[in-house]
């Protein structure tokens, strides 16, 4: 909880993350270990949590609903789970969600957590590409392959208290695309409430994401691949924070993933009242 220490210069803080967790699973032995995963996130302690690469009913993964078990095990009041592909991405045997399936077999998507009151949510869909593109499959050796690109989405929340917009994404690995993805997803949070905070995998580099968004960046440090980080493809987008807003974070270790995880924590000067769940 909030102490009155915290508050007594009317400032509300919050911490955010975004954890691409290639489906929890481990480079050091190719598993997917559920207690290893909940460790990594619970470690995070982030009010609002954005997931990629979440698992649903896959085999791969024990089967486990990834999003709804890591909900439980951060407190989180409520979170939204968003299928993008029915079936098992890396394989040709998937669909694009589709509401009449998604939830009847295994899926995969993005998830954003919250331990705060969300006053609404909102989500957008974006159809994959077309075409096979070369993907590097995190491996020992690591493998390149031909896939389809698949849909990608955003799933936003408006916060209560303190009172901001905060969405979660995945784009494409494919260049021109992402460009075009982060466009629109720009475009549809301008139309919630500011200020806005925009997580995720967005498979660019600092300086187009910034130059395509027009946002501030809140980490500026590598977060891929994990082992020996030389990119930052993981970020945390902000617009319209208000004066005094303060931010401080970056990347961190953990025992899953090809990617590093980011917090940042952020103190927002002369809000209303926040409390941490």
């Amino acid at each position: 909880m909030t102490t009155a220490a915290d508050r007594a210069d009317g400032a509300d803080r919050l911490r955010v993350a975004t954890f691409n967790l290639l489906s929890g699973r481990s480079l050091s032995d190719g598993l997917v270990d559920h207690d290893r995963l909940g460790r990594a996130v619970t470690a995070l302690d982030a009010d609002v949590l954005a997931l990629q690469e979440v698992d649903r009913s896959q085999e791969r993964s024990g089967g486990h609903d990834q999003a709804a078990d890591l909900a439980a095990a951060t407190g989180a009041r409520e979170h939204r789970y968003v299928e993008t592909v029915h079936g098992t991405p890396g394989t040709d045997r998937w669909l694009p969600s589709d509401p009449v399936i998604e939830g009847q077999g295994p899926g995969y998507g993005i998830a954003l957590l919250s331990r705060l009151p969300v006053l609404e949510w909102h989500v957008l869909r974006m159809s994959a590409g077309p075409g096979r593109f070369p993907v590097a499959i995190p491996g020992r050796p690591p493998r390149v392959v031909l896939l389809r690109e698949e849909p990608r989405a955003a799933v936003a929340a408006v916060l209560a208290e303190p009172r901001l917009t905060v969405a979660c994404t995945h784009l494409s690995y494919v260049p021109g695309f992402n460009v075009w993805q982060l466009r629109r997803v720009i475009r549809w949070l301008s139309r919630l409430p500011a200020p806005r905070l925009l997580l995720g995998d967005l498979n660019m580099t600092l300086g187009l994401a910034r130059r395509v968004s027009r946002w501030a960046p809140l980490v500026t440090a590598p977060t891929f691949p994990s082992p020996a980080p030389k990119l930052q493809l993981d970020h945390v987008l902000a617009h319209g924070l208000p004066a005094g807003a303060r931010a401080a974070g970056g990347p961190l270790t953990a025992e899953i993933s090809d990617h590093l995880p980011v917090a940042v924590d952020l103190t927002l000067a002369h809000a209303h009242g926040l409390t941490r769940g």
